[in-house]
């Protein structure tokens, strides 16, 4: 009998994580739903049904990363799939996004709030991989999925005709920016293991990391990270998101 693929999803309690369990549950994966907040992840892994199991997560801590790593060996033996989504938009200290912008120029920004930012955006996923790959090296299809955006594109923001040009700055962008070259490197040191590592970003999307002023539900923002999770074949190294690929 073959073995169910199994993926863990960080931040999975809400928004794209969340319906990123949903669908890979839908296609017989166990899916491991890493949270924060247990009683939240405890909810939404109901909603999903039998296939998924809760972990507590917080990507910027480092006992709760090797307590989740030592259960999933224990439990599991192995992961297939590590969805890297995990990430905030903001400290808190903004109530709104017309702040949040304008306190990402590079003149304003505050050097707390990058820190911030960086701890979960970049370092967390860097964290999370390094205790999980021991597992990933244990699969026979080891996939690695960062959720990025094409804020985090530089090519994108050097071009005068970029949509996202405007709100380039050196708070969340900047992170990407970072999660985009941990990618990379992670690719060129994993390329011979066989172990596909990729960047996604998701369609803009209606979520709490916006203030859910996104244009698209969950639904349809997810399919780009999904494709991804899912590509076993494609070359390693890649960044795509809803329209194909992306450029650096």
């Amino acid at each position: 009998m073959e073995q169910k693929m199994i993926a863990l999803i960080t931040g999975a309690n809400s928004g794209l994580g969340k319906q990123m369990a949903k669908e890979l549950a839908a296609l017989d994966y166990i899916v491991l739903l890493g949270c924060r907040n247990f009683d939240s992840g405890k909810q939404a892994a109901e909603e999903i049904g039998d296939s998924a199991h809760t972990i507590h997560l917080d990507v910027t801590d480092g006992q709760s990363i090797a307590a989740a790593a030592a259960r999933i060996t224990t439990e599991f033996g192995r992961l297939d799939l590590l969805v890297n989504n995990a990430a905030i938009g903001q400290s808190g200290r903004y109530s709104s996004v017309g702040e949040v912008m304008a306190a990402s120029r590079p003149s304003a920004a505050s050097l707390d709030e990058i820190r911030v930012l960086f701890e979960t955006n970049a370092l967390g996923a860097l964290a999370v991989t390094k205790a999980l790959l021991p597992l990933i090296r244990e699969s026979r299809s080891g996939r690695i999925v960062n959720v990025s955006s094409a804020a985090g594109s530089l090519t994108l923001n050097t071009d005068p005709n970029s949509t996202t040009r405007a709100y380039f700055g050196v708070t969340y962008p900047l992170s990407k920016i970072a999660l985009n070259a941990i990618t990379v490197a992670l690719a060129i040191e994993l390329e011979d293991s066989g172990i596909k590592v990729r960047a996604a970003s998701p369609a803009i999307t209606a979520t709490a990391i916006n203030d859910f002023m996104g244009g698209e539900t969950v639904e349809i923002g997810v399919r780009p990270l999904v494709a991804a999770a899912l590509d076993i074949d494609s070359p390693t190294g890649s960044f795509t998101g809803p329209d194909g690929p992306i450029p650096w």
